[in-house]
């Protein structure tokens, strides 16, 4: 059955594995972080145990991701296939605990099939940044298994318990064996915190199982051991404590958790109370789902719908408590939906969504166990024929196969992914500026620009989105347009260096030299570890003729971020080609320009011309006619205009000639070719 599970969670989330990366949060966590690119290492480790970038201290996440750049590199294919190994684990292990919890093999695999295929948790496992989600949940599942080991080795006196199979359970000492169990489950729910601070809520779900189906809460006929149950788990609660404090700080250090003046209390419980509601609609009714889900702001309609909400959920609680001593598991299963999701409901609202889809990766667990076992005892009751049940039980499933292949099809590319949470959602800035990024990166900018005027419009306070249409004006070349919008983005948010960088950049194109320096020393005041600030001002001090200043601070940026490919190919071209000969230092160039094409994985064209200009600088033409050579080749793939320069340059090398320009913004950009 665990076979059988697995190649058909397999078979059905394949196609994922010829998805690239997305604009949302990928970059992050993947394809913008030259950390995680630079693959494992001890000081990639230490990092990942000491950051809180992105907004979370989650370590084994970061540690997974390098090791995938380790072994595939940016191959997105790869890194989306141990999404679907750890989901295809995770679904295996979750029938392996039921089973072996309950000893009912088709309601188990049930459970294990709905969570596995369900299409709610599409966006867990096709969304290469989600590798938190899968991953926690792997080590919460070893965790439960671990933890029903050991209790299944023990009464509520701790005492371990010897099954026969003509007596009746016995106690006898507490051993070894049993204990390594408990220490176990202790290390994978460690494990678990530091792939995902979710589980915080995982203690309860043991005292859960302690109540059903394991049966721990009574001991010798009628006494209870509840107090005993919750001190057998303290040090569970001492680690959740710790990484409640952890990913707080982290949280708040990452400017991710908005204020109460942001979103209100009262706001806040209302969009909790619908967000459990729409969760359980969109269990049964899985459309339309969307990878945003903007927060709602019309009070009216949220009091309304809270309202709703709350009697909906009243009534399945008392539903389930009324009938807790008959049917345990509709209580357990109802009580692990509402508490595995308290984290995430958002009464500490982290960002500006509403509710997620892979926030039910783990919850749903408990609805589909109340739902399996209360069908398997309606069926008994009844006397439903086997053939009847198990048919229904198979269109369910059967239409979450398709569902599943469907929702998968979204997760293609970005502009998919994007443009159908557009089409199934209204006012959602977030998904508009999303939008604009992939169609950014298409080179599709007027489009880009009108969705990113569309989220401004939506949320006139939205800082993203007007620093894009700044950055995008000046990339189409309109940098007295993109002027005032990056200064409102700066207003926008005062304490914004990438925006203050950004606007700086413009104002050097403007010539407008010292307001420019302004916002450069101010980012960098603002923002230390800011290395495009320094680097950017070094470009303006190059065009102002300050080259040793400039210099100055292309090593500062440097320092800061040693790996970025683009900020030493420009060094090195400085380095190699600058007309003012106290400026230039052959050697380091190509130190440089070899280091930028080993982190660009010799594929750029610039990088390429740049190695050449430093191995003509010291000399080496032929090895610079080589170079020049790739990077027209290269341009030419990509099919890359304007190539005159390149040409021009390797006629220079040709005639063993280095090439010589001008950074100052008074002369020419290039000097001319002397004459044969």
């Amino acid at each position: 059955m665990a076979l059988l599970l697995a190649l058909i969670t397999l078979l059905a989330y394949l196609p994922v594995v010829r998805n690239g990366f997305v604009v949302y949060d990928d970059n992050t966590y993947v394809t913008e972080n030259r950390i995680v690119q630079n693959g494992l290492s001890w000081s990639g480790i230490q990092w990942a145990f000491t950051t809180g970038h992105g907004g979370n201290w989650h370590p084994l996440t970061w540690i997974s991701h390098m090791t995938d750049c380790s072994l595939f590199g940016l191959n997105a294919g790869a890194h989306h296939s141990v999404n679907l190994l750890l989901h295809t684990a995770n679904a295996v292990l979750l029938l392996l605990l039921l089973f072996r919890l309950m000893g009912a093999l088709w309601p188990s695999a049930f459970v294990a099939a709905l969570f596995a295929w369900h299409p709610l948790h599409v966006e867990s496992v096709a969304w290469i940044s989600e590798r938190k989600d899968v991953l926690s949940t792997f080590f919460a599942l070893l965790t439960l298994l671990a933890y029903v080991r050991y209790a299944q080795g023990v009464t509520g006196d701790k005492c371990q318990v010897t099954r026969t199979e003509t007596a009746a359970p016995a106690p006898s000492r507490f051993t070894f064996h049993v204990s390594r169990f408990y220490a176990l489950a202790l290390f994978f729910f460690a494990l678990g915190l530091m792939a995902k601070p979710m589980l915080v809520t995982l203690p309860f779900v043991m005292l859960l199982l302690d109540y059903w189906p394991l049966a721990r809460f009574k001991v010798q006929g009628s006494r209870f051991n509840v107090s005993g149950l919750f001190l057998e788990k303290a040090p569970f609660f001492l680690l959740v404590v710790m990484s409640c404090v952890v990913t707080y700080l982290a949280q708040r250090h990452g400017e991710a958790v908005m204020t109460l003046q942001q979103y209100p209390l009262p706001l806040r419980i209302a969009n909790a109370l619908i967000s459990y509601e729409l969760y359980l609609v969109k269990m049964i009714w899985p459309w339309p789902l969307a990878v945003f889900y903007p927060l709602p702001e019309h009070l009216s309609w949220i009091r309304a719908m809270a309202a709703v909400a709350v009697a909906v959920l009243g009534a399945l609680s008392w539903l389930n408590w009324q009938t807790r001593r008959r049917c345990p598991y509709l209580l357990v299963g109802w009580l692990w939906f509402l508490g595995t999701l308290v984290p995430v409901i958002g009464l500490v609202q982290v960002g500006s969504a509403a509710m997620a889809d892979r926030y039910t990766y783990f919850p749903l667990v408990g609805i589909f166990i109340a739902l399996a076992f209360g069908v398997r005892d309606l069926a008994n009751r009844f006397r439903f024929p086997g053939i009847t049940v198990a048919v229904a039980a198979g269109s369910v499933l059967a239409a979450c196969l398709v569902l599943t292949e469907n929702q998968l099809r979204y997760w293609r590319d970005s502009e998919s992914l994007f443009a159908h949470a557009l089409a199934v959602t209204t006012e959602n800035p977030n998904a508009r500026i999303d939008y604009g990024v992939a169609l950014e990166q298409q080179g599709r900018f007027p489009e880009a620009l009108a969705e990113y005027r569309e989220a401004v419009r939506i949320a006139p306070d939205n800082l993203q989105a007007q620093y894009n249409i700044g950055n995008l004006l000046d990339k189409m070349g309109r940098p007295e347009e993109a002027r005032p919008e990056l200064v409102k983005a700066v207003q926008l948010d005062p304490k914004s260096a990438a925006s203050r960088d950004a606007l700086g950049a413009v104002l050097v194109e403007l010539g407008r030299f010292q307001e420019a320096m302004d916002q450069f020393t101010e980012a960098t005041r603002l923002d230390p570890g800011h290395a495009g600030a320094h680097f950017d001002m070094g470009k303006a001090l190059l065009k102002q003729g300050r080259d040793s200043g400039a210099m100055d601070e292309f090593r500062a940026a440097l320092r800061l971020d040693p790996d970025n490919f683009q900020i030493l190919a420009y060094t090195a071209h400085v380095l190699a080609a600058n007309e003012n000969p106290q400026s230039r230092d052959g050697q380091t160039a190509l130190v440089l320009a070899l280091k930028a094409n080993a982190l660009s994985g010799n594929t750029q064209p610039f990088v390429f011309d740049v190695l050449g200009m430093a191995c003509a600088e010291i000399g080496r033409y032929d090895e610079a006619q080589q170079a020049a050579q790739a990077a027209i080749d290269l341009a030419n793939a990509a099919k890359m205009k304007k190539l005159e320069p390149l040409q021009q340059r390797l006629e220079l090398y040709k005639n063993h000639q280095p090439w010589r320009e001008s950074f100052r913004a008074t002369n020419a950009p290039a000097a001319e070719i002397p004459k044969k």
